[in-house]
């Protein structure tokens, strides 16, 4: 048995933490939602059914997959089409898909069904009521969609690396909750024991596509071929995820939820220290973890990218990788808290990508100091908006420097500085980012921009006297409001800003898209841009069917003796 001595090594500075380069190297791990709902799922022993079936030859009709959990059962409900080829687009402006769900509370009734129908495949322009808890739509892969019906249809399984080089049937590119389209609120489900970690309906609705997708694969090659067909082979099977096109709609969550940014990070950087504390460790938890280094390594093979930044990303991880297990080869895993001595080592020996690959890494052994903050990571945030104006506003100035001195020391007079905007399209609802220097979208700016505005407020705050309130101040000049209520926060949550200017002309949303969907537990990030990523959900993961006799975590990297994922 391990001793453990826990809470003597500190957390990592949030000045370290919360800078872009490094949140946009953040990996997958035991903390990452996907993994919280397979684990919540299996350990509750839920049952899932395939309720209602009716799809034709052209892959048309509809179907319902039940999940039911110790106290409620969840339904989705998916309407397939028969998309033209010239009709399939990423864009959030397509008007038609090759399949449309929502996530239902509960069973439905035929009527649910037919009103649904009527709104669920408009997506944007229907609508949907508060028994509808996700609503989302997905593509056929142009890749492999048509291969693997007509390879299954000729009685043929599907080249393994041709499947491993796109890795899904189906690529989602929207999953909408939390009243999203009239869609029930949070507030409605959150407080149900399944749906306390965060984004546990979408990981849900997710997971249920995938095995809606899969099975009507299957069904369109039955149909083609009934005499010859056969199914996808169980290890093949599980190579296919979901795949998810993610834009700009996302990047401002974690501008706009500072409270939940400090629980999903504080969280991580808590599991961090508590395996560095560890303070000696056992033959075969030294080996499960240098098995886990290996299995990493294996999967960074599979990088496959033609974005510029990502191409360099994935050569500094499968070098550092390459570093760590060489290190390893010769460490002492018999020393005093050997983790936190390879820790120290990874500190200067590896790239931004290596290191935070290694703290998932590192979580893998130890799923009794790690699994449980996963209750930690949501965060009722309504309670701690409000402002306390009885502060003074030498308190406030001197949080300003303490929290926002990286702002503090940027030259906001220079153009690079502020030039970008985000608003929100008029058309779509959702955010966008223009250059200020294209056109007048100042009047429709949207406060995502909080190392300007401390700046601003630090100065407005010069000129008047220090033991005046903040309420005295606001009343007076109501615009830095907004900033007043996040410095206060980031005086009492330490991982609620990212210490990054967000409007700069160099800043990466994508580096704001990769740290979103790692929590997600999203794998092989495919950047089309510097503002879009594609990647995988579920991939490798054990279907409904299989989690009853399967792990229900160990999925996310390719085993040593298996294929490449």
């Amino acid at each position: 048995m391990e001793k453990q001595q826990l809470r003597k090594v500190k957390l990592r500075r949030p000045e370290v933490v919360m800078r872009l380069e490094r949140m946009g190297s953040f990996h997958q791990s035991r903390l990452s939602f996907m993994r919280v709902l397979l684990r919540r799922l299996k350990s509750e022993r839920w049952r899932f059914e395939t309720r209602v079936f009716d799809i034709d030859r052209n892959g048309v009709g509809v179907a319902v997959y039940c999940a039911h959990g110790p106290t409620r059962s969840y339904s989705l409900i998916a309407f397939a089409n028969d998309l033209p080829a010239e009709k399939r687009s990423d864009r959030v402006i397509a008007t038609e898909w090759d399949a449309t769900f929502t996530l239902f509370d509960g069973i439905p009734e035929a009527s649910d069904i037919d009103r649904l129908s009527k709104n669920i495949p408009r997506q944007e322009a229907g609508r949907v009521t508060q028994k509808e808890l996700s609503v989302s739509r997905a593509n056929r892969s142009a890749r492999l969609w048509d291969y693997v019906v007509e390879c299954l249809a000729k009685g043929t399984q599907p080249d393994l690396g041709t499947v491993t080089d796109v890795g899904y049937l189906m690529r989602t590119t929207a999953v909408y909750g939390s009243g999203k389209l009239g869609a029930a609120d949070r507030e409605a489900t959150c407080a149900r024991d399944e749906f306390l970690a965060p984004f546990q309906i979408e990981m849900l609705t997710v997971y249920l596509i995938r095995a809606f997708v899969m099975d009507l694969v299957e069904h369109m090659a039955r149909m083609r071929a009934p005499a010859t067909a056969v199914s996808l082979e169980g290890p093949l099977r599980r190579c296919f995820g979901i795949g998810n096109s993610t834009g700009l709609g996302m990047a401002p969550f974690l501008i706009n939820h500072p409270i939940l940014l400090n629980n999903w990070i504080g969280a991580r950087e808590e599991a961090l220290a508590r395996v560095r504390s560890v303070a000696s460790v056992d033959h075969d938890t030294a080996q499960r973890f240098v098995n886990f280094v290996r299995r990493a390594r294996k999967s960074a093979d599979f990088s496959r990218s033609n974005h510029e930044i990502q191409k360099l990303k994935s050569v500094s991880l499968c070098s550092d990788l390459d570093a760590l297990l060489d290190f390893l080869s010769g460490f002492d895993f018999h020393a005093i808290r050997p983790w936190d001595r390879l820790w120290v080592w990874a500190e200067t020996a590896l790239s931004s990508e290596g290191l935070e690959q290694l703290v998932s890494l590192l979580f893998e052994p130890y799923p009794a100091l790690v699994d449980g903050l996963s209750d930690c990571m949501s965060a009722d945030e309504a309670p701690q908006m409000r402002i306390d104006g009885a502060m003074s506003l030498a308190r406030l100035r001197s949080i300003l420097e303490d929290f926002f001195g990286w702002a503090l020391a940027i030259d906001w007079t220079v153009g690079a500085s502020q030039a970008r905007v985000w608003y929100v399209s008029e058309e779509k609802l959702e955010p966008r980012l223009g250059e200020r220097a294209d056109g007048d979208l100042n009047d429709y700016e949207q406060p995502l921009g909080p190392g300007r505005d401390a700046a601003l407020l630090y100065a407005a705050l010069l000129l008047r006297d220090d033991a005046e309130t903040l309420g005295s101040f606001l009343m007076r000049h109501p615009e830095h409001r907004h900033i007043a209520r996040r410095a206060q926060i980031a005086a009492r949550y330490p991982y609620a800003e990212i210490r990054d200017n967000t409007i700069a002309a160099d800043m990466l949303p994508i580096d704001l898209l990769r740290a979103k969907l790692s929590f997600f537990g999203a794998c092989h990030f495919d950047p089309r841009s510097d503002r879009w990523v594609r990647v995988n959900m579920f991939q490798n993961a054990p279907f409904p069917q299989d989690l009853a006799f399967e792990d229900a975590d160990d999925w996310t990297l390719p085993a040593l003796d298996g294929p490449v994922q």
